[in-house]
């Protein structure tokens, strides 16, 4: 999983939690019944951004935007969910096949780990020109032309080579801008407003900076030791510098939000103005959750579960499995680790557990992810244009 807003449930509330992972799950079954099993790995955090962004400018039910109940999965304890769907999950499944399509031709360009290998390279190369056509089809089943991700992703290789010290690391971000630019606007058009498409190709923009930016100041470290490229190693660019860029970006996110009209904003407003600047926190070392960890949906290993965390709904007490069910349950989590690693549902009695590995200690932590004093400095002085805390917090 890949992606720059990977928000805390702590902070979401257990309402927003249930809309954010309704949207990842349908990302996710969007890209499987789109473009096969195989395509669900690019499943990523910031891709189901265009789906939220449908859905809140539609409202559920509506234009491009839609729910629906999804069959049992390993993940959610062989249970079944109410999960997005419709053309903006569509688009958002188009749009991670290109993105993640370019992440590989990255990677492989970098030569890191496997792709080290000739062999391994090729293969992944192969891969990443499926995913391209792939989202291309899928891009044009939704009315979007996915070749203005294409154009971004070839002509940022040319960029790279040419950029050295005193280029303006803006030069560098430029395609990345142009793409989710794109990406954003078009979600304005499946919604049906299509007012809102120039306030969202500038939130667009300005997010694929801070993707950008992020990626770059995550990764330095590590680029410096094996030698990889880095735009701001490249650039001169100083920590500073990048910081300020990052900021001047989630306030511009902030301010074109407020351009834009949705039927129900409140989780884009938790997610692109709160979870935004917690992201650019989290990348330069700052705090961003008392509880250290940023959000994984639930059975993710290392999810941050305890006492302060709200509690998912407990499945009903009839709702049990024979001896050869629960079996077959007990072995899926098993397979994808919930049972040592963060939350589950016993395969039998359906009752909600801790797995055995979960490190998140939340007694005593009290007001532990500040809720009031993030809801009092969004939505009190700073102008984002909030009408009192909608942000799902319980204060």
């Amino acid at each position: 999983m890949f992606g720059i807003v990977r928000p805390c449930r702590h902070r979401l509330g257990e309402s927003l939690t249930s809309q954010w992972m309704a949207h990842l799950c349908g990302l996710c079954l969007a890209l499987r019944k789109d473009h096969g099993q195989f395509a669900r790995i690019v499943t990523n955090y910031d891709g189901l951004l265009i789906s939220v962004l449908t859905e809140a400018q539609a409202g559920q039910g509506g234009a491009g935007a839609g729910r629906r109940t999804a069959g049992p999965c390993p993940l959610r304890g062989m249970r079944t969910a109410s999960v997005a769907h419709g053309e903006g999950a569509r688009l958002a499944a188009a749009v991670s096949l290109v993105l993640a399509s370019a992440k590989v031709r990255d990677h492989v360009a970098d030569g890191d780990g496997m792709l080290a290998r000739r062999p391994v390279a090729l293969a992944a190369r192969r891969i990443a020109t499926g995913w391209d056509a792939a989202g291309a089809r899928g891009g044009g089943a939704v009315g979007f032309d996915t070749a203005v991700l294409v154009d971004a992703v070839d002509r940022q290789g040319g960029i790279e080579a040419l950029a050295g010290p005193g280029t303006p690391l803006l030069a560098v971000t430029e395609p990345t801008e142009t793409a989710t630019a794109a990406a954003f606007a078009h979600t304005a058009y499946l919604a049906g407003r299509p007012d809102n498409a120039e306030p969202l190709a500038e939130a667009g923009r300005l997010f694929g900076r801070l993707a950008h930016l992020l990626d770059a100041v995550e990764d330095k470290e590590a680029d410096a030791a094996s030698g990889a490229w880095n735009p701001l190693t490249a650039t001169g660019t100083p920590l500073t510098e990048a910081r300020r860029l990052a900021d001047d970006a989630v306030h511009g996110v902030r301010l074109a939000l407020r351009e834009a009209e949705f039927a129900d904003g409140r989780l884009v407003h938790r997610l692109l103005v709160h979870e935004l600047g917690n992201s650019v926190d989290r990348a330069f070392g700052t705090v961003s959750c008392a509880h250290g960890h940023p959000y994984a949906p639930p059975g993710t290993p290392g999810a941050p579960q305890g006492p302060g965390a709200p509690p998912p709904p407990e499945p009903p007490r009839g709702n049990r499995r024979g001896l050869l069910a629960g079996c077959a349950v007990w072995v899926g989590l098993a397979c994808t680790c919930q049972l040592c690693c963060g939350t589950y549902h016993d395969p039998w009695s359906g009752e909600r557990k801790e797995g055995s590995c979960t490190n998140c200690d939340c007694s005593g932590c009290g007001d532990c992810c500040s809720c009031c004093d993030c809801c009092s400095d969004c939505c009190g002085d700073d102008g984002c244009g909030c009408d009192g805390c909608d942000c799902g917090c319980s204060c």
